[in-house]
């Protein structure tokens, strides 16, 4: 059944399971007898949640581990579930060869429907609807269903009781945000956020912002003296409290002011510009990941030397805040979930994962879920052979840096979108530049420019921004959208001072690479990309330029590496296209001419190639003989862009004589 659907009374689905509280089944309304044993009704919850068929083996070992005909038990226990579900000739439990799944087509299961609501994001949901899905979280996933001897199922359970609590609250924040802040509802409803997070500060500096507002500043005072008494005794700091009290009281008894008329500046005096605040940068908690034995955390084995390489990858990267490993490890002793220490630390992304050893090989589950509203962001298994252990942690640590850079940047751009320009910080004005800036287009460059301008008045010392902006001046001489010298001297002097204001960001010498690659300056280029990978060997993008040049007039088996690194960090990195077409580039230096045609459609099938992207596929494709295809490359091209020929590619690249020879045999067969 569709979660949209705002009613605050039970579905009027034939068939309804609640899981969230004490299991139920519910038809036409009406709750129905539950069998007896706790592991019917925790397979019955198991099979609701599972998002594809359950083989049998996997039931047993999670729900019968000892040896005792497990799968007579399990027989036993589906026997029963078709008895309690099934109806009126439908069939609820499947059998698809050796496993089981549940028909859940229009039935109405509380967990699913909280589920799909925080997927889809809570945002758009009105206050009826997110009261509505308050209301069907009863208690606790499964509440009372404890098993004992079921390790498995008792990991499981753990896991479905943070995420499920972490959505409750989610839901009772996003409420908050509909109501206004003095309203008696707004009160219960951050009293029961308080309830089930006591330490979490955003909370109670709403309670304390809603007391104010009341002029219950007596009330406020006793919260506060409650508060300071418990988060001292946890050893959290208190005073980030005391100091919101003191700003909300001061507010609350402000006399109001009648707008004043606004004053004159005289013509010659320019008004003056607000201070620059520092870049909210998005923060990010990496929790231990779970690990069975030897591995598990707090033993010093491989889950927690991987935990510490992506702390340290994180922050090399210096585009997010990353928290200490020494304060995730001390909460993650603390029993604390993932999502609660989230909170705990007020941090908007946090990243757990679970490693386990299977024989010959290291499989690591991560997941990264954004605090606030408990929506899952990304989530990636990674499998290896195990061969030396601390090389495969190295890779797959390396893997998930990159790939929660990526995420969090995409996830932040979308964000960014959704509030009115006018309304952006520095942060945010940058992430909206991002969007425009890898649309590949004139109009969208220019755009991305203004964002990344607004927001370096707003911080000068955003160094990311700094190298934004060079990237706009590279692609304005890159595809010849101004005049090249005037866009290169830009480029450069932003690069410059990305450098100047951080010489550690990996981005910062990115663009200068770039840059100094567009003056022509080959060698100092590839330097500073070397530096860039340095700093950070998870940058995905410095891989990448060094791939470009070097496909270019530099070591063309080193640029096939680079763009193969910069792929395997970033499989949807939106510069994919020119990762792919770099590649290509090198292949034709290489004289592999059939591979690096098939790369080359592979860079132009991509959304955002642009028409160099599509040039090197004609190229490439009339070194390999694939004279009909190459041809309706330069059709598409002309389409695009009717003056673009043989000038306008060898313009934009830099090839050494060898590369440009086999490119001019090309640019010649295709009559260009």
């Amino acid at each position: 059944m569709d979660s949209s659907q705002p009613a605050g009374r039970e579905p009027s689905a034939r068939l309804a399971l609640q899981l969230l509280g004490p299991v139920a089944v519910l038809r036409g309304g009406r709750p129905q007898a539950l069998p007896a044993s706790r592991k019917v009704r925790a397979l019955l919850a198991y099979l609701a949640l599972s998002p594809v068929a359950a083989r049998r083996e996997h039931l047993c070992e999670l729900l019968w581990p000892v040896p005792n005909d497990p799968r007579g038990e399990l027989r036993g226990s589906l026997s029963r579930l078709r008895t309690l579900l099934d109806s009126d000739g439908t069939l609820r439990l499947l059998a698809e060869g050796d496993a089981v799944r549940l028909d859940l087509q229009d039935v109405d299961v509380d967990a699913r429907a909280v589920e799909r609501a925080i997927q889809g994001g809570l945002h758009a949901l009105s206050a009826e609807h997110l009261r509505a899905l308050v209301a069907r979280v009863r208690g606790d996933f499964l509440e009372g269903l404890e098993i004992d001897n079921c390790p498995q199922f008792g990991a499981w359970l753990v896991a479905q009781r943070r995420r499920f609590r972490a959505a409750h609250l989610a839901l009772l924040e996003a409420l908050a945000d509909r109501l206004p802040p003095q309203a008696e509802e707004a009160q219960s409803v951050l009293a029961a956020w308080l309830q089930i997070s006591p330490f979490d500060r955003n909370a109670h500096n709403r309670m304390l912002d809603a007391l104010a507002r009341r002029g219950a500043f007596r009330d406020g005072e006793e919260h506060l003296a409650a508060t300071v008494r418990s988060f001292e005794a946890e050893g959290l700091d208190p005073g980030p409290l005391v100091d919101g009290w003191r700003r909300a009281r001061e507010l609350a008894s402000a006399p109001v002011a009648m707008p004043a008329e606004p004053a004159q500046v005289p013509a010659d005096k320019p008004a003056q510009q607000t201070a620059p605040t520092a870049p909210a940068r998005a923060s990010i908690a990496v929790m231990p990941f779970d690990a069975d034995g030897a591995d598990a955390p707090g033993q010093g084995g491989l889950a927690d030397a991987l935990v510490h390489d992506v702390i340290v990858g994180l922050a090399k990267l210096r585009a997010l805040f990353v928290i200490a490993q020494g304060t995730v490890f001390a909460l993650g002793r603390r029993g604390l979930g993932p999502d609660e220490a989230g909170r705990l630390l007020h941090v908007d992304y946090v990243a757990n994962g679970r490693l386990r050893r299977v024989p010959g090989r290291l499989a690591v589950w991560v997941e990264l879920v954004e605090v606030r509203s408990a929506r899952v962001v990304w989530s990636e298994e990674f499998d290896e052979p195990i061969g030396d252990a601390f090389a495969v942690l190295d890779a797959i640590g390396q893997r998930i840096v990159a790939a929660i850079d990526d995420e969090v940047e995409l996830a932040e751009r979308q964000r960014a979108l959704l509030k009115p320009p006018d309304s952006l910080d520095a942060w945010e004005s940058y992430h909206r530049g991002l969007w425009h800036m890898y649309r590949f287009r004139r109009d969208d460059n220019e755009r991305a420019r203004g964002f990344f301008e607004k927001a370096l008045v707003l911080d000068p010392t955003f160094a990311r921004a700094h190298a934004a902006l060079s990237f706009t001046h590279f692609q304005d001489a890159f595809q010849q959208w101004t005049e090249r010298a005037q866009s290169v001297r830009l480029a450069l002097d932003s690069a410059g001072r990305s450098i100047g204001t951080d010489d550690r960001d990996p981005a910062a010498h990115w663009a200068m690479g770039r840059a100094l690659w567009l003056h022509g300056e080959a060698d100092p280029s590839l330097e500073e990309l070397e530096a860039a990978v340095r700093l950070s060997p998870n940058f995905a993008l410095g891989h990448y330029s060094l791939a470009f040049v070097h496909s270019q007039s530099g070591d063309p088996a080193e640029a096939v590496r680079a763009a193969d690194q910069s792929r395997h960090l970033s499989p949807y990195d939106p510069m994919m296209f020119a990762m792919l077409g770099a590649r290509a580039m090198a292949l034709v230096r290489l004289g592999r001419y059939e591979e690096a045609a098939e790369w080359s459609l592979k860079a132009a099938a991509r959304p955002n190639a642009h028409v160099h992207i599509l040039g090197i596929a004609a190229h490439c494709l009339a070194l390999a003989g694939r004279l009909a295809e190459a041809r309706g490359f330069v059709q598409a091209i002309r389409r695009q862009q009717p003056a673009y020929g043989r000038a306008s590619f060898f313009a934009a690249f830099r090839f050494d004589a060898e590369a440009a020879a086999a490119f001019g045999r090309a640019a010649k067969t295709l009559g260009w």
